[in-house]
């Protein structure tokens, strides 16, 4: 951003700070693991703040520095001021999404947003824009007296179902209202598949606003949600026999005249050669992405036969079961669904990983396997052969090829790199040492 520029923006923040009598603001970032985190400052240290002088103590966040290089700077994305619509009846209150920078005044490797902005950065070099729509699923749950969230489900209506079956669209309704104040451009809303689910999708766009729209999506479902006297949660399988939350990610790519590159009218499929290049990388690298994608114990329980997850790493204009699916949609709509991403991840990450996975294949030329376009399920006499390409079946798996991707790495950095691995494997090697309801219920009398 220019000087007179940046000024420019400066003093149409501080304009609007007046305007709605604005007391505090809240410095939005987001840990490796893709918590937000934020500080909230009084207008008075709102000038040292978009200038980058507030420090905070980044020993205190997962992922971020150690005790001995604690001190971290943040900066403020002045793209991003936005007034904060939730307190209608209190001062107003507004927000920055901010970048994490060291005391040497660069940006710090392992704040994930910087993490995007660097592989953002690649693509801009090789003459593309990258956009992504994220579908966000969600649970609504009961709460007890106390406000904690019960595993009780507020509704059992299906999918596309209405009220009073859709016990949820009343709070559905206000989180869209709510988006709409923050800008959000509400493409779809509805009831899910499965008992007390719901799904809202908005517009896509360029993927840092996508992932700073996605981290403001999951605070505004959980903000309404309370309000309603419900706990709303992104876990991506509560159900055993139901359909799962997913975060399925529609990307393409743009050029500089605003063409989208994926679309080729001459091509049978009208897919570019690009296109399958970026197809190509997403697929080799599945595996290495998986802890990104998939990040917790529960995520590879949503993916399993049966249940409209992907199961196995190839790529289909149909086929719900397999990694990607392309939409029938064509010109400029041409777009690719990755359909592994679950709520639980970092947007930041996945889209980061998910690009550079992209160009690292288009700038090799390499193309993807055939298409692949049955269905799994149906398919158990190739068992054999589709089991090669099977994505990871849990979190240790997964985590093992994670550390064997260079790419992912590369995209991270060594510190969030190691850290997110050693993190995770905690989690999964706890998980692995509980003594679970299911073992006693089925080896207690039978041995």
């Amino acid at each position: 951003m220019e000087l007179n520029v940046e000024q420019q923006a400066k003093e149409l923040i501080w304009k609007k700070v007046k305007e709605h009598n604005i007391e505090f603001i809240r410095l939005i970032f987001t840990d490796i693991f893709g918590f937000a985190k934020n500080m909230t400052i009084h207008k008075d240290e709102l000038d040292d703040a978009m200038n980058g002088k507030l420090m905070f103590d980044g020993s205190s966040i997962d992922g971020f520095a150690r005790i001995e290089e604690s001190d971290m700077y943040l900066k403020p994305d002045l793209t991003t001021f936005q007034v904060f619509p939730l307190r209608p009846n209190e001062k107003s209150v507004a927000h920055f999404f901010c970048d994490v920078y060291g005391t040497d005044g660069k940006p710090f490797m392992g704040c994930p947003r910087n993490t995007l902005k660097r592989v953002l950065k690649e693509a801009e070099e090789m003459g593309y824009q990258f956009n992504v729509g994220a579908e966000g699923e969600f649970f609504l749950f009961y709460r007890d007296e106390k406000g904690e969230p019960i595993f009780n489900i507020h509704d059992h209506a299906g999918y596309f179902d209405l009220s009073p079956i859709d016990k949820g669209e009343d709070a559905r309704q206000d989180i869209i209202l709510t988006m709409k104040k923050f800008g959000f451009h509400i493409e779809a809303a509805h009831h899910e598949v499965a008992p007390g689910q719901h799904e809202v999708d908005f517009k896509y766009g360029d993927a840092l606003s996508i992932a700073d729209k996605w981290m403001m999506f999951k605070m505004i479902v959980k903000n309404i949600a309370n309000k309603h006297g419900l706990y709303a949660s992104f876990i991506p399988k509560p159900f055993a026999n139901q359909n799962g939350n997913a975060m399925h990610c529609n990307q393409s790519l743009q050029d500089k005249e605003g063409n989208n590159v994926f679309y080729d009218k001459q091509d049978p499929l009208e897919l570019s050669k690009i296109t399958k290049n970026y197809i190509g990388g997403l697929l080799k690298h599945a595996k290495g992405m998986a802890a990104i994608t998939n990040p917790t114990i529960n995520s590879y329980k949503r993916l399993i036969p049966g249940f409209e997850a992907p199961t196995n790493i190839s790529w289909s204009r149909g086929n719900r079961s397999a990694l990607i699916r392309i939409p029938h949609a064509r010109g400029k709509r041409t777009r690719i669904e990755l359909r592994n991403p679950d709520p639980t991840a970092n947007p930041y990450l996945v889209f980061a990983v998910m690009l550079k996975a992209g160009l690292e294949v288009i700038k090799k030329g390499m193309t993807p396997p055939e298409e692949f376009d049955g269905d799994v399920t149906d398919v158990i006499e190739n068992l054999p052969v589709i089991e090669t390409e099977r994505y990871p079946r849990d979190l240790h798996s997964a985590l093992e090829y994670m550390r064997k991707d260079i790419l992912v790495k590369e995209v991270m950095g060594e510190h969030a790199f190691t850290t997110y691995i050693e993190a995770k494997q905690l989690e999964a090697d706890q998980f692995a040492r509980e003594v679970h309801h299911w073992e006693i219920d089925q080896y207690l009398k039978k041995y």
